[in-house]
């Protein structure tokens, strides 16, 4: 039986193999010198959004044509970031709410990264969609139901691409993880768990002055997320910020190429950490101890797909807590979990129904990206991630070809938010998830990973 096992891995493997041989890889492209420019705009010059610029600049081929942003004060710190690298600086908009609109619709851009509160991705993707350029999206995608279908029907009809910005994806454990998947390592996978439990307290209330903590003020009162991320908490009651988590997993059972979402269901606690956040931070008396949190606490979804694979996603932005993502991918004979970095094998780990440290399976499986790019990556933000998501999002721009985080996968994972939603006020009831390919995924191919 080991020796089948052997040779079905290897048969996987070499499969896999021969998958990416038939790809345009970038690093085919690389082999010879590449002066084609990428001519970059941003839309979102905050935080996150000068993140993403300060990590454009180790593209050489990367310009900087144009900015965006209704806040002086960050188009500025933009606009020095620039200078520091002696680029030159940006063309910048920022008359008013709608000034995106006029930059998009400029000559000299290939490619607009999109990184502003949720309400703002899908109006400003549609733009740059609209306007015949790329959109690289930050996450989640949407807010509303809709929205998804906006941005499929958009893509459709214009052709122009919108890539969903997950960074995890790239994480160096998860990639790790996903070539061990490939590789039959757990066998058929059966199950998988994910979430996003990070406390963000001291993101949702600050004191209107630094972007972390130091107050319990949020909306008018509150500075940078604090601003508007704390008003869908009173709000919306649902998993609010999927896309860390489900991509990941996603991936590795072939969400949208082979494998697709069916339904879903989802259950909320009671919401109770917030208040208590602003009673023992600003006292009783304080003005937002009056308000009413519609998000619970801790909500959690399950996912049932095509091909027979549950998800467990959850969601607990709210709770005193260590981070994590709560990776478990479990498979007929094995399984990974991150907490603890923890895996065990079957017939193939020492000890029967002994957990194992993960560390010498992530230097086997590493991925070919991390080994090729490690360097480069160092400094990147979120422990290297961000160069690689950014590096995709370039390459397809310069190479016009479909990014491989796609328009649909932007509907799928992001709709999980408006579906919780709907399940958990119709008392936990099941949801449909829509198909947002409309029947392709039945043909489609993977394409997340391939490159080595």
């Amino acid at each position: 039986m080991k020796n089948n096992t052997l040779q079905r891995r290897d048969f996987i493997q070499k499969g896999g193999l021969a998958l990416a041989a038939g790809l345009v890889l970038p690093k085919d492209i690389f082999a010879k010198k590449d002066d084609r420019k990428v001519r970059l705009g941003f839309i979102g010059t905050g935080l996150r959004g000068r993140n993403h610029l300060a990590n454009a600049m180790a593209f050489p081929e990367v310009e900087v044509t144009c900015i965006c942003d209704i806040d002086p004060n960050a188009i500025a710190k933009a606009q020095k970031i620039l200078k520091d690298k002696g680029r030159k600086e940006a063309v910048a908009y920022g008359k008013n709410e709608k000034d995106f609109e006029n930059m998009v619709k400029r000559d000299d851009i290939d490619g607009v990264i999109i990184a502003t509160p949720w309400e703002w991705h899908v109006p400003m993707a549609l733009a740059t969609m609209s306007a015949g350029k790329y959109a690289g999206l930050e996450v989640s995608a949407t807010v509303k139901l809709q929205e998804s279908w906006d941005l499929v029907n958009t893509f459709e009809k214009t052709g122009s691409h919108c890539m969903l910005l997950e960074n995890v994806c790239y994480r160096r454990d998860v990639m790790a993880v996903l070539n061990m998947v490939r590789e039959n390592l757990f066998g058929e996978i059966t199950h998988l768990e994910c979430g996003y439990e990070h406390d963000l307290r001291h993101v949702k209330f600050n004191d209107g002055k630094q972007a972390y903590g130091g107050g319990v003020e949020f909306g008018e009162k509150g500075f940078s997320e604090a601003k508007w991320r704390t008003q869908h908490s009173v709000d919306r009651n649902g998993d609010l910020y999927p896309t860390h988590g489900l991509g990941p997993v996603a991936e590795m059972i072939n969400i949208n190429r082979g494998n697709q979402f069916l339904y879903l269901t989802s259950m909320a606690s009671k919401g109770v950490a917030l208040h208590k956040y602003i009673v023992d931070k600003g006292g009783a008396n304080h003005p937002n101890a009056k308000v009413k949190f519609k998000l619970g606490d801790v909500v959690q979804t399950m996912i049932k797909c095509a091909n027979g694979e549950t998800i467990l996603i959850t969601h607990d932005t709210n709770s005193p807590r260590p981070y994590s993502l709560g990776f478990r991918v479990q498979g007929d004979s094995g399984l990974w979990m991150d907490d603890g970095n923890q895996i065990y094998v079957e017939n193939v780990s020492a000890k029967a129904d002994v957990w194992e440290s993960d560390e010498a399976y992530m230097k086997k499986y590493d991925h070919g990206i991390w080994k090729r790019f490690e360097s480069e990556a160092v400094g990147a933000g979120h422990g290297g991630m961000d160069y690689f998501v950014l590096r995709d999002f370039i390459n397809s721009v310069k190479n016009k070809t479909t990014p491989p985080i796609d328009v649909y996968d932007a509907a799928a994972w992001s709709a999980i938010s408006p579906l919780s939603e709907m399940s958990i006020a119709k008392g936990s009831a099941p949801v449909q998830i829509p198909d947002f390919t409309r029947g392709k995924w039945k043909t489609n191919k993977p394409i997340f990973g391939f490159e080595v």
